[in-house]
Formats: structure tokens, C-alpha cells, sequence
């Protein structure tokens, strides 16, 4: 009777740690797992467009969640492409050689020298470092600029006075194609040649844009360093967590979306005019803000849909 006992004993406390185990915080973890099952269905093999730039490139855990939300995505069949600028580091170069840095209109004067601390930067040092990120987390990737293949040919940007400042002309997709079947992640900088060989800068949000559309992409995301479009530009709780592609026209033409919202918002009218499915712009400074943007039922920012 007493060996029966101490035998009930040790089996007792072992059930109540296992029951103690099952926490609140576990019953969320399997909640959201359970949420995004829909999502990952419906996404597994389309393509996103995804613009890294911003404080999520700038600081090293925000680096770090992006490239594990990227690689995530291409573990449940998603096909990424990532297109991205550089600015800051841009900024800390032109300033070690003393090459002062100049804006106009919201777009960076770029002059022969500082077009090649661009190409410097952008090609050489800041793609490079995404892609090592992302193949230390097991997503092959494979880095690109506009120039590579002709993927994106470009033409000088207005009137020409703003230097070697590009808009996007053209773009090549059978570039990318194969690297997509081969299930690499396609990393791109927003740096690409005129049919002259000139190489110009082209605003990445332009540069994702394009290319969404050129690949019809399922989605086209947007990582800034704002929540998204909001209604009042000084009232974080007046996000707007979704508009029809007539309704963010209406706001660029009232006045309520302003300043460097304006060519985000347009480059996502564009891209939707031209066959992608949806537009996002989303907060790059809160961490996995990809994963949920896509893979949740309420999203972090701004979806911009092509219902009219």
C-alpha cells in the first residue's frame, strides 16, 4: 500500500506541471498559427513585391525580423522579390568624401560623383548585406541591380535637373523568371541604365512598383517608417486600414495625403492600375511587421485593393 501510495505521488505533480504548461501564451501562439493557415494557402506560390528601406534596414533587430519574415515566407511557398534602396548609408558615404548631398522636391541631386557613391553603396555594400542575411536563415538569395540583364531599363527623371535621377522605362522580367522557378529570392537595388549605359538612381518605391506589375504580382508591400495613410498625419489612431484604388485618389486630390506619402500612395495606384492584386504600405519600424501584414486577419497598415 505504501509503494502504491509514493507511486501516486510522483504521478501527480507530473500532471499538474503538464496542465501548468499550457498557458495563455501558448493558446495565443497556436491562435495565430491557426489564423495565418488561410493566408499561407492562398499565398503559397504567388509573388510579393516587398520595398525594404527605412528604420527597417537601419537598425539591426529590425534587419534581423525582416530577414526572417522573408525567409518564413519562401518556407510556405511564397515568392518574394525585394527591391531596396540605401539612403542613410548613402548620407554616412557622401559625407566621409565630402560630397555634399543635395535634395529637391523629395528627390536626391545626383551629380556624376555622387551617382557613384550611390552605385558604391547601394551595389556593392547594401545588397550584399541583405543577401548573406538572408542565406544564413536558409533563403537563397540572389542580388541584382536594375542594370543587371537590362532588368529595369531607365530614362532620366523630368526635366533632366535633377542629374542622374532616373524613372523607370522598361521593364525585363525574363531576368527574373528563372531565378524565381529555381526558388531563389531575387535581391534588387534601384540602380539601372539608360539604353545608353548611363546609370541613373531611381526611387526603389518606383522600382518595386514597376516591377510588381511587370509580374503581376499577388501583392506589392511597402516597409516605410510611418503606419501607413492616415487621415491626420499627426493621429496615429487615424489609420486607414484599407481603401478602394478610387478612394486613395480622392485623398491625393483633397489634400489629405501630402508629402513623401504621396509618391508611396501613387507608386501603389500605379501598380494596381496595372494588374496587381493589392498594395500595402506598412510600418517597417515594428518588428515581423510582414508577417503581420500578410499572414493576419487585421494587418498593420494600409491596404490600397484595385476595386474601384
Amino acid at each position: 500500500m505504501e509503494s502504491a501510495k509514493s507511486a501516486a505521488a510522483l504521478v501527480e505533480p507530473c500532471q499538474t506541471n503538464s496542465a501548468r504548461r499550457l498557458t495563455e501564451d501558448d493558446s495565443l501562439r497556436v491562435s495565430v498559427l491557426s489564423e495565418a493557415l488561410p493566408y499561407i494557402q492562398r499565398f503559397s506560390g504567388r509573388r510579393i513585391v516587398i520595398k525594404y528601406g527605412g528604420a527597417a534596414m537601419a537598425h539591426a533587430n529590425l534587419q534581423e525580423a525582416v530577414f526572417r519574415d522573408l525567409a518564413l515566407l519562401v518556407s510556405v511557398g511564397v515568392e518574394p522579390v525585394v527591391v531596396h534602396g540605401g539612403g542613410p548609408e548613402i548620407n554616412q558615404w557622401l559625407e566621409r568624401l565630402e560630397i555634399p548631398a543635395q535634395f529637391r522636391d523629395g528627390l536626391r541631386v545626383t551629380d556624376a560623383d555622387t551617382m557613384d557613391v550611390v552605385e558604391m553603396v547601394l551595389v556593392g555594400r547594401v545588397n550584399k548585406q541583405i543577401v548573406n542575411g538572408l542565406n544564413q536563415l536558409g533563403a537563397k538569395a540572389v542580388g541584382l541591380s536594375g542594370s543587371d540583364g537590362s532588368l529595369v531599363e531607365a530614362r532620366p527623371w523630368g526635366d533632366g535637373s535633377h542629374g542622374l535621377v532616373g524613372d523607370v522605362a522598361r521593364v525585363n522580367t525574363d531576368v527574373l523568371e528563372p531565378i524565381l522557378a529555381k526558388g531563389y529570392v531575387p535581391v534588387i537595388s534601384s540602380v539601372a541604365a539608360t539604353v545608353e549605359g548611363c546609370s541613373h538612381n531611381i526611387n526603389a518605391d518606383t522600382v518595386a512598383g514597376e516591377i510588381a506589375a511587370a509580374l503581376q504580382a499577388e501583392k506589392l508591400i511597402l516597409l516605410t517608417d510611418t503606419p501607413g495613410i492616415l487621415l491626420d498625419r499627426d493621429d496615429p489612431s487615424s489609420l486607414v486600414h484599407q481603401l478602394r484604388l478610387s478612394e486613395a485618389r480622392q485623398l491625393i486630390t483633397e489634400g489629405v495625403v501630402t508629402g513623401g506619402m504621396t509618391p508611396k500612395t501613387e507608386c501603389c495606384i500605379r501598380a494596381l492600375a496595372q494588374g496587381v492584386g493589392a498594395a500595402h504600405i506598412i510600418d517597417g519600424r515594428v518588428p515581423h511587421a510582414l508577417l503581420l501584414e500578410v499572414f493576419t486577419d487585421a494587418g498593420i497598415g494600409t491596404m490600397v485593393v484595385g476595386r474601384s
